[in-house]
């Protein structure tokens, strides 16, 4: 496939020694970061596929410092929408999987919710048991028809037998906008489902869900709306400015990030400050993906005993990213992600369900 007949080449935008665009480049690199940018909203009820200006997101991400990061990074340009909507999925696999070829994180910005499908499907090629993260207000399990929309993607991912998926973990949903059959049944399958109220002034419950990603994608409509919108489907409420470049700075700190995707973001907004709190989400990303990569393989841990009517768990402490864990293995691989609130609970005599599911 040759990239130059799918992809538009971003502008150039003279930059600063110091700012993030003197790091860009336009090719993949081995072990890197790759952006790249869709307008393809067709899997949206009544949603088009029209040439979009990325422009000022560039321009605003651009000229964001650089500080210390070594991490390459790539900027593929805009991705041409296919004759259909399928045929954008298809062209967007086949570039995810030359990143995943290259071990480079792809990042893609823009486009429908619903090419998280396409995210999970490339990198299900290349590994298995997949663990996958999104961040979206709303839970639709629809499967109601063959072509894929942003109703029926994940219903679609997690009733195939063709993908392997091991912990699918939905963060950022609000009831008042769920049917809650869907939320239930989520519930049900033992599938983590957390609400806005608690994602919402602090990381810390949420964080252990990012920590082994694979996959995580960003629905814009969970963040609350500014000015003409912030996303396809603007929302009053939401995770505010401050609280999205926390977590995505979480995403980047994952120990097995593979694939990022941010949807529904509205391109043709007005409002500067849209443009610029995408930029910043971005940016706060690869800082976090630089402070893993520089991260030391080799850890110590500290173990904690808790007696709990007649059983005995262990929590164990990463004693230099001060990160919980829950089990007694000695592979840190095989342990559980945990908060330090868990910790404290169980203290009490109250342990997290979770961590006995397995």
């Amino acid at each position: 496939m040759n990239i130059d007949e799918i992809l538009l080449p971003p502008k150039d935008f003279k930059t600063e020694k110091w700012q993030l665009g003197n790091l860009i480049s336009t090719e993949i690199p081995e072990d890197g970061i790759v952006l790249i940018f869709c307008f393809d909203y067709r899997g949206l009820e009544n949603g088009a596929a029209e040439i979009l200006d990325f422009k000022r997101v560039r321009q605003e991400l651009y000229k964001l410092s650089k500080l210390d990061f070594e991490v390459p990074v790539c900027d593929l340009g805009d991705l041409i929408s296919g004759k259909s909507h399928g045929d954008t999925h298809y062209i967007l696999q086949e570039i995810l999987s030359m990143c995943h070829s290259k071990n480079s994180i792809p990042v893609v910005v823009g486009g429908s919710n619903d090419l998280a499908f396409s995210l999970f499907s490339a990198l299900n090629f290349h590994q298995k048991n997949i663990n996958y993260t999104q961040v979206s207000n709303i839970i639709s399990l629809l499967n109601d028809t063959n072509e894929i929309t942003e109703k029926n993607f994940l219903s679609k991912i997690l009733s195939s037998k063709e993908f392997s998926i091991k912990n699918y973990h939905h963060l950022g949903y609000q009831k008042h906008l769920n049917e809650m059959d869907s939320v239930k049944l989520m519930k049900e399958v033992e599938f983590d489902v957390l609400r806005l109220a608690e994602m919402m002034n602090s990381t810390e419950k949420t964080e252990p869900y990012f920590r082994r990603a694979d996959l995580v994608t960003v629905n814009c409509d969970a963040v609350e709306s500014l000015g003409d919108g912030f996303s396809a489907n603007p929302q009053v409420n939401g995770l505010n400015k401050r609280e999205i470049c926390a977590y995505m700075k979480e995403t980047g700190l994952s120990e097995n990030l593979k694939s990022v995707g941010i949807f529904n973001f509205n391109a043709n907004s007005a409002e500067f400050l849209n443009h610029q709190l995408l930029a910043q989400m971005i940016w706060h990303l690869l800082e976090g993906i630089n402070i893993q990569k520089s991260h030391p393989l080799e850890r110590s841990y500290e173990t904690f005993w808790v007696m709990i009517d007649d059983g005995q768990y262990a929590f164990k402490r990463d004693t230099f990213s001060n990160l919980w864990y829950f089990g007694e293995d000695e592979k840190v691989q095989n342990l559980i992600p945990c908060a330090k609130w868990e910790y404290d609970e169980a203290k009490k005599g109250f342990l997290n369900p979770r961590f006995l599911r397995n």
